[in-house]
Order: C-alpha cells, then structure tokens, then sequence
C-alpha cells in the first residue's frame, strides 16, 4: 500500500512572503501543478503496461520478492528524500526524482494490478478520476479554512497506516473492510485539503519556491489519486 502522504504545509517552501493575490495566476500554477500530476500518472501506467507485458521483468517482480520490497523501499526513501530535501533542491533535481518516483510506481503497480479484472480495474479508475475531480474543485472554491480539517485527515490516516500493518499479522477480514472505507474517506477529504494548500503556493514570493512547490504539490496529489485508487481496487473486488 502506497501510503507516503507527506503535509509539506511545514516545509520551508511556506516560509516566504505571499504575493498579492491574483486569482488568474492561481488557476495558471494550479493549472500547471495538476499537469505534473497527470504527467507522473502517465508514467505509472506506461510503465506498469510495459512490465505486465514483459514476462522477464514481470516474472522476476513476482519470483523474487526482495526485488518487490526493494522497490517499495525505494519508494518511501525517494518521497522523503524529496520532502525533506525539497528546499536544498534544484528545481530540476526535484523533478528528476519525483519522475522517477511515478516510475517505480509503475514496477510495483505491475504486480498489484494483476490481482483484479480489467472490469474491475476500469470501474475502480473512473471512480477515482470522477471523484478526484469532484473534490479537487471543492478544494479549489471553497471559502473555508480546510486547514483544522486537512490535520484530521491526517491523523486518520497514520491510523489508517498503522491498522493496515496490525492487519498484516492478525489477517481480520473486518478490519480489513473497515480499512478499505476509511481510507477511501481520508483520502477523499485530502484531495479537497491538499488542493486548497497547493493555492497558498501559488502565492509565494520567490519564483524558485513556486516552482518547487509545484513539484511537490503535483506529488501530494499524485499519492492522493494512487493511495484513493487502491482503496477502492480493495473496495470493488479482486479478481478469483
């Protein structure tokens, strides 16, 4: 489960004097910011495609599961090389590694994706675009501070992330259901959270620090649309 959510609220990016607000400019960084987004999740799928197509590759993800852990480890330490590194970066360096970040996404979605029916995987993907869509726009128009409620969400979702690993050992079918939903609930309430900081980056002073932003809030949404979609692959069935 690809559970590296990371509130760069906190990272030094913030740290800047805000520009007068411009609502155009706005639209245009987040405009930008959901481009990054899709050219990442774009990767993922390319790559995941290309491996589940490639019997070597594919055959030595499952025969080896070192290889698979390995990934997934690799993973975690790229996204918090990049959020606690962010402001140390290039911004080319930044997107360097959140690029390659989507790639390995791709290695270890290979593997995750065989498990469901191209039935499943589909009503599990508009699913998520449709109500990615939704809430990015409530994030993006509403009047009201989404601050007190984005820390909850995230309070939830260390919950989410530590019951998911008690489960590994106790197996419960219930919990698992009860993870499923409350993850599709957390993330959902993210997406609208996370839309609503990457707003107050577009208004940095510094030009570098907007950029930069960019990067990062392309990756805190991407992990909001991978970590949703899972939920709901967990949701909708995996194939018998």
């Amino acid at each position: 489960m690809d559970y590296n959510q990371n509130d760069y609220n906190n990272d030094s990016l913030m740290d800047g004097e805000y520009k007068v607000i411009d609502q155009n400019y706005v639209a245009k960084y987040i405009t930008k910011v959901y481009g990054w987004m899709f050219l990442a999740l774009t990767i993922t799928a390319a790559v995941a495609f290309f491996t589940v197509n490639n019997p070597t590759i594919l055959s030595a993800l499952i025969a080896n599961p070192f290889i698979f852990f390995g990934l997934f480890l690799g993973q975690i330490l790229l996204v918090g090389y990049l959020s606690l590194r962010i402001h140390k970066m290039s911004v080319g360096t930044a997107t360097f590694v959140f690029l390659v970040y989507a790639a390995l996404t791709g290695l270890t979605f290979s593997t995750i994706l065989l498990r469901y029916s191209g039935a499943t995987l589909m009503s599990a993907f508009g699913t998520t675009a449709v109500t990615f869509g939704i809430m990015s726009l409530i994030g993006y128009f509403t009047k009201q501070d989404l601050t007190s409620f984005g820390r909850i969400m995230l309070m939830a979702l260390v919950g989410v992330i530590i019951a998911s690993i008690v489960n590994i050992f106790l197996g419960s079918s219930m919990l698992y259901w009860i993870i499923s939903y409350v993850g599709v609930a957390v993330f959902v309430g993210l997406i609208a959270y996370d839309t609503q900081k990457i707003k107050a980056l577009a208004l940095l002073d510094s030009e570098e620090a907007r950029q930069k932003g960019a990067i990062m809030g392309a990756l805190t949404l991407y992990l909001d649309f991978i970590n949703l979609f899972l939920m709901l692959l967990r949701i909708f069935g995996r194939r018998d």
